[in-house]
């Protein structure tokens, strides 16, 4: 199953250049890389990236994903809290994520 990561441009430039980190300054506040469920990232987006430009959105298999933890959050809703540096091994594929009108436009998955 993916589960997916919005990064803001500089962010995924670092990721891209380091191979590897601690996610956005939110992340690194919490103690681990937030990310969202194929049902939750367009609420993500729409709550925490509102009127953003310059996003990517990154998709990581769960499957097997060590330090991966499923917890409560938003709603009571389950979230994918990765509690390890994320790396770009562990990326599987990236998509630009415009915004049109104030809508993110979600790709379609390869």
């Amino acid at each position: 199953m993916l589960i997916y990561k919005i990064f803001r441009g500089p962010e995924w430039a670092d990721l891209v250049k380091n191979g590897e980190t601690s996610g956005a300054p939110i992340d690194v506040a919490d103690g681990f890389v937030h990310f969202s469920g194929a049902d939750t990232v367009a609420k993500t987006a729409a709550l925490y990236f509102a009127d953003e430009a310059d996003l990517v959105l990154v998709a990581v298999e769960a499957e097997g994903m060590r330090d991966l933890k499923w917890e409560a959050s938003r709603g009571g809703a389950l979230f994918p809290h990765l509690f390890r540096k994320l790396t770009l091994d562990d990326v599987v594929w990236h998509k630009p994520l415009p915004i049109i009108d104030s809508v993110h436009q979600f790709p379609a998955e390869p």
